[in-house]
């Protein structure tokens, strides 16, 4: 029953035919719009590809142009909300009536046996769901719930005897066709580590085919499916993690162009644009130097190519695992003699904690009052462990002093113009506050703000990995 809940959101193009004489006539109860658009999906976006003006007899569309075999959005006059899907298979002429949502129950259909089946199909499903709703509330009552339990695993028998009918039958159409290629795959109760099944085989069924046509590309089914599998089952998966199942992915695609750009349009931006994922910039940057740098990204512009070029230049050299640059700058007094300098990285502690801040910044005021509450704590501890060493995001000098005199911040102070390197180059600091963490080698270990309660079993998780 659980795949019953998602078949209905299927929607996508298969193969391509060549240009020829339609007709699709729309009747429907409750609808007034003065025209309608037939649409198609490219990833959350909705393209129009044909337009009908309403007439007496409903809404006709109609002439000669190439249609893809799939599903296609009926869609209302504001372009955007839709009235419903239906099928173009092998028949280009054809008639369907309903209500104004053209729910399956309500729908007649001539001339179209793709859609016929569709709509029989859907309509089974929903009759399916209301008689399981039906039989968990008599689940809930003693008397009835032996009988509701014998009932429930019949309707499943049923369902699931009939859905392989349909599906497994190559004249239903379209449809069905994509309902077998977007499946989630079935993990085998013998296997040990199901999670790790799930998503090693998840595009089993859609790319276990030779080459899948790039008109599947123009599905929301698609959409979802590359949106559960990266943002979803992967959201909190390492960054090396999360790049392995990219390479797989984009090894099962190999030469298939139209699909590859489909693929790195939909995550790239994602990964990019973060800034509270961990690791996430790292895949961004996994996805630079192996695609976009070494030209298997054909689609795009010289000036996205250079653009990424100087991100990657710019965001590599501040990801976990790179190698901190170090800092030299002056501390409060702004004195430019040896003993106001103050290094980054010379510093006795195991770890530094490089702490981004501006006083006139709220958010930095609480955040670096919390980190003195744990910083003063460890003074009298046997291992110190840490070191602040605080930039000052401020160009005025005398109210970033003020401010550090008077909430007395006794770890390293360090601000000012007079700095070796851009450290917002260095570090990728474009705002406050932003804390990055660098280990023992001086290497970043951390590259996101952490609450300072956080730190210390940040540390400790650490360490108990590289043991």
């Amino acid at each position: 029953m659980k795949r019953i809940l998602t078949i209905l959101l299927v929607l996508s193009t298969l193969s391509s035919i060549s240009a020829q004489r339609y007709s699709f006539d729309f009747t429907l109860e409750g609808v007034d719009d003065s025209v309608l658009y037939i649409g198609r999906h490219y990833r959350d976006q909705l393209q129009l590809v044909d337009t009908a003006q309403r007439t007496a007899k409903g809404y006709h569309f109609g002439g000669k142009r190439t249609w893809e075999r799939g599903i296609y959005a009926l869609v209302r006059q504001d372009g955007k909300q839709q009235v419903g899907d239906f099928a173009v298979d092998d028949s280009r002429q054809f008639s369907l009536s309903g209500d104004a949502s053209l729910t399956p129950s309500t729908v007649k259909v001539k001339g179209s046996p793709a859609n016929s089946k569709m709509f029989e199909y859907m309509a089974t499903l929903q009759a399916a769901q209301k008689e399981m709703e039906s039989i968990r509330e008599r689940k809930k009552q003693e008397a009835t719930r032996a009988q509701a339990e014998a009932d429930e695993e019949a309707l499943h028998s049923r369902m699931t005897a009939y859905e392989e009918r349909m599906q497994g039958d190559p004249r239903n159409g379209v449809f069905f066709e994509l309902v077998k290629l977007c499946g989630n795959p079935d993990v085998p109760d013998s296997v040990e580590d199901k999670a790790y099944y799930f998503r090693t085989h998840y595009w089993d069924s859609l790319f276990g085919v030779d080459k899948v046509s790039s008109t599947l590309l123009y599905s929301p089914q698609l959409f979802n499916k590359m949106n559960y599998f990266f943002f979803g089952l992967l959201y909190h998966a390492d960054a090396d993690t999360i790049c392995l199942e990219l390479d797989r992915l984009m090894a099962r695609i190999g030469d298939d162009t139209a699909m590859a750009h489909y693929v790195m349009d939909h995550i790239t931006p994602r990964y990019f644009r973060s800034t509270k994922n961990v690791g996430w910039d790292a895949v961004w940057c996994h996805i630079a130097s192996e695609y976009i740098l070494k030209g298997r990204c054909p689609w795009m512009r010289e000036s996205e190519l250079y653009l990424a070029k100087q991100n990657y230049r710019r965001i590599s050299q501040s990801i976990i695992g790179a190698h901190g640059q170090e800092l030299w700058m002056m501390d409060t007094t702004q004195l430019d003699t040896p003993e106001h300098w103050h290094s980054s990285h010379r510093q006795p502690t195991r770890y530094v904690v490089l702490w981004f801040w501006d006083p006139d910044c709220h958010h930095c005021q609480e955040q670096s009052e919390a980190l003195k509450v744990l910083y003063d704590s460890l003074q009298t501890a046997p291992d110190k462990r840490f070191e602040v060493y605080a930039i000052g995001y401020e160009s005025d000098i005398d109210k970033w002093k003020n401010y550090v005199k008077k909430h007395d911040f006794r770890w390293i102070n360090v601000g000012g113009s007079n700095v070796n390197i851009d450290y917002q180059e260095a570090y990728n600091v474009h705002g406050a506050p932003t804390m990055v963490i660098l280990d023992e080698r001086r290497d970043i270990i951390m590259n996101k703000v952490l609450p300072a309660k956080s730190i210390l079993p940040f540390l400790d998780a650490y360490e108990k990995r590289k043991k």
